[in-house]
């Protein structure tokens, strides 16, 4: 049985990590898949949809943007219902396809191996001569390259520190910190270079202890994984025993493992693959590109290391979807079916009409009865809309004590008015009232509630 779950030894060991720098059609497509997420998250903040960026997250304000519509606290129970499908397809898509997500989508992986890492083998060259350079004395030379990589570095972290708090407080908030006197935006000033000293301590000197250490995502491998997941492994049926080849010898009973080592020198975060699926490997498939390449040099089949499940491995079994992943992906399914219902029914203004508290009806005379309410309208939109709030029952009147007839762009107004309502038409103590919000000729919200009258014929 193949192990699973099973720490690394250099991952865990202080020294640093040299990783070699790797190649191949696997890290071909994972850098055009980094180059077009990287691109999508530095222009999300920047672009308009309808009058508001892509994707704003900010918290401070309780105001969230995602491709145009406007999410306020009034839309919490979206907010967790879009967190519990985001769970449920996280949960889904490990029991798939394994730590797949960390090699080729995370931040984290993208920013340290396709930026950061690629920027150190321009200036410092590959992994020799990066632990050369290190362990050598303090030239002109060393302090010349160490120098200028880390002012690349700092740059770097400081745009990643704007785009970050573009998502939080929003591109027009930042660009007005950014161009008007530093006085006017003190804590806005001193927030960018916090971040910045924070992404660059992470890329620069935490970098993959970030994947092994302290993302819980990782983690959760143990308890989500089983047998037919797919994840990054090494054929050990195949492979074993491995040795280094051996000329002008007739019959080999070694596996097609030669030893090379280079899967374990390409390794970001340092294990050695051949030693079982670990919590360190993030599925990068740079020991994929690696073997594959010694592989065609020596004349073996290629994917000695590949995406496998255990099942394949020890028992040589057909790849099969496991139940509970089809149990899984119903789940989401379903889910989202609500979610996009919600979505689709979610008024752009939304009306709220509660009785006064405390208050009784009201007697108008010998033929009418009044209640008093108060309502509150929220505008989710960023224009500001002119309406007329009306009771859906033409025979109904209101006596408006505070009236609003404009509802500013992602603000509110406030209400209070009494409802009248003929007594003839009263059936029973208590009926519902429902109330409309119109605005440029349609309906744009409704709102019900209770009305309380002596029907008529009762004392």
């Amino acid at each position: 049985m193949l192990p699973k779950n099973k720490p690394g030894n250099k991952s865990r060991d202080k020294r640093p990590i040299y990783p070699k720098k790797p190649s191949g059609k696997l890290y071909t497509y994972r850098k055009w898949v980094s180059y077009i997420l990287l691109l999508f998250l530095f222009s999300c903040p920047f672009l308009k949809l309808n009058g508001e960026q892509l994707v704003l997250l900010n918290f401070i304000e309780r105001k969230f943007v995602f491709f145009g519509l406007i999410f306020t606290p009034q839309d919490f129970y979206l907010f967790a219902l879009a967190m519990l499908i985001f769970i449920i397809f996280i949960v889904c898509f490990t029991v798939v396809l394994g730590r797949l997500w960390c090699g080729w989508a995370c931040p984290q992986t993208i920013f340290m191996e396709m930026v950061f890492r690629r920027i150190e083998y321009w200036i410092e060259g590959d992994a020799n001569r990066q632990k050369k350079l290190d362990e050598g004395p303090w030239t002109a030379e060393k302090v010349w390259k160490k120098g200028s990589k880390h002012f690349i570095f700092l740059i770097i972290s400081f745009a990643i520190a704007n785009t970050f708090l573009a998502y939080m407080i929003g591109s027009d908030v930042l660009i007005k910190i950014i161009t008007e006197p530093i006085a006017k935006h003190v804590s806005g000033f001193i927030s960018i270079w916090l971040f910045t000293f924070i992404f660059y301590g992470v890329f620069a000197y935490v970098r993959e202890v970030v994947c092994t250490v302290i993302c819980p995502y990782g983690r959760l491998q143990g308890v989500l994984l089983d047998n037919q997941s797919l994840v990054v492994a090494y054929d050990f049926t195949r492979g074993e025993p491995r040795g280094h080849m051996q000329r002008n010898v007739h019959e080999n009973k070694q596996g097609d493992c030669i030893d090379c080592g280079l899967c374990v020198q390409v390794c970001p975060t340092g294990i050695d693959i051949r030693k079982g699926t670990q919590l360190e490997c993030v599925n990068c498939t740079a020991c994929i590109d690696s073997c594959n390449e010694v592989m065609l040099k020596v004349g073996k089949r290629k994917n000695l290391i590949g995406f496998f499940n255990q099942d394949f491995i020890a028992e040589r079994k057909p790849y099969k979807v496991a139940l509970k992943s089809y149990g899984y992906a119903a789940v989401l399914l379903v889910v989202l079916m609500v979610f996009s219902s919600l979505i689709y029914k979610r008024e752009n203004i939304q009306t709220t009409v509660l009785r006064a508290s405390g208050t009784l009806y009201q007697n108008r005379g010998t033929d009418q009865t009044s209640n008093l309410y108060n309502a509150e309208l929220v505008n989710k939109t960023n224009k500001e809309v002119k309406f007329t709030f009306r009771p859906q029952d033409s025979t109904d009147k209101i006596d408006f004590i505070q009236k609003a007839t404009v509802l500013p762009k992602e603000g509110t107004a406030h209400l209070t008015f009494f409802l009248i309502r003929k007594n003839n038409s009263v059936k029973k103590y208590k009926t519902d009232a429902v109330f409309e919000v119109i605005a440029n000729g349609e309906v744009v919200s409704t709102a019900t509630t209770s009305f309380f009258a002596q029907p008529e014929g009762n004392d």
